[in-house]
């Protein structure tokens, strides 16, 4: 597959660095979507029903959505989409992902896998060809399928929307660093899987997609970012910070010092194990796996 990293003209990639990147978080949802019966409206007329695509759902929750809101067989629109024809860049390879934009997309008797996919690839261009320019000067080192490769990692690390900008930043002054990204959101994209924590056995395996030992970005997006992840893409906040941790919610913290790095760490293996708190705080996806980064979950689909 297509190692993806940017222009080595900005970015030095070398073995330098193997520290761990973590960040805390809730797993990638995966929840069954329910389409409620039509409705009709005050004027006797059927009221479409609508289905919502959460930012940062992966292709495979995607297809098992619209399956779900078209009553179509498991497998369904994942066969469709290899046989669309979806107006995707050539970068893509025909791959969709990081293309089936999250919006609210409506559905009716009409509706078909194809037009669905359609629409979501279409949106995309659109949403996507503005977001560079709202965001400003585009980073001349990175092509646009990369910019959407970084949008999907910042989409599955971040824990909020204010901290896109600063995880943007981190995955940035890695790559010029040298660093690997350590991800656990890019391991799990590859083994197919959503856990929040990540062994050490898990980091030696063989994939494009393991960013502790492969170095650069992975060869794809991993998930379907929004408009705010691709404009920290093109306009990160500045600073030199290649560490972050969510200690607890709405506590995410950045550092370039690993001391203070590994405390945060600590601080927020101790509030794990507190037995007052079960649910783990959002790690590295950046969610912290086993002290290593983690992806953002998506949430939880819906329909009206």
């Amino acid at each position: 597959m297509r190692a993806n990293t940017p222009s080595r003209k900005t970015v030095t990639l070398t073995r330098r660095g193997r520290l761990v990147l973590l960040v805390s978080g809730a797993v990638l949802a995966g929840a069954a979507v329910v389409v409620p019966l039509l409705t009709l409206r005050s004027d006797g007329a059927v009221r479409p029903r609508t289905l919502v695509i959460p930012e940062g759902w992966r292709a495979a929750q995607v297809y098992a959505a619209v399956d779900k809101a078209l009553a179509l067989p498991p497998g369904s629109t994942k066969q469709t989409a290899a046989e669309a024809g979806l107006k995707l860049p050539d970068a893509a390879e025909g791959n969709p992902e990081g293309y089936l934009f999250p919006a609210t997309y409506p559905v009716d008797g009409r509706t078909t896998p194809r037009s669905l996919l359609s629409a979501m690839v279409t949106t995309a261009g659109r949403k996507f060809s503005a977001a560079p320019a709202a965001a400003g000067a585009p980073r001349s080192s990175l092509t646009f399928y990369q910019a959407v490769t970084i949008a999907s990692i910042v989409q599955a690390e971040s824990a909020t929307r204010a901290d896109m900008g600063k995880v943007a930043r981190v995955v940035f002054n890695r790559l010029e660093l040298g660093m690997p990204l350590q991800m656990d959101s890019t391991l799990n994209y590859g083994l197919g899987r959503t856990t929040a924590r990540t062994t050490a056995e898990d980091t030696r395996i063989t994939s494009p997609y393991n960013s502790y030992r492969r170095m650069g970005l992975p060869p794809t997006p991993i998930d379907n970012p929004g408009e705010d992840a691709l404009r920290a893409v093109y306009d990160p906040i500045p600073g030199d910070w290649v560490y972050f941790v969510t200690v607890k919610p709405g506590d995410t913290r950045f550092t370039s010092d690993y001391a203070q790095h590994q405390r945060d760490v600590e601080e927020f293996e101790d509030l794990r194990r507190s037995p007052a708190r079960q649910t783990p705080a959002r790690q590295s996806p950046g969610r912290a796996g086993s002290a290593q980064p983690g992806h953002s979950p998506g949430a939880q689909p819906t329909t009206s």
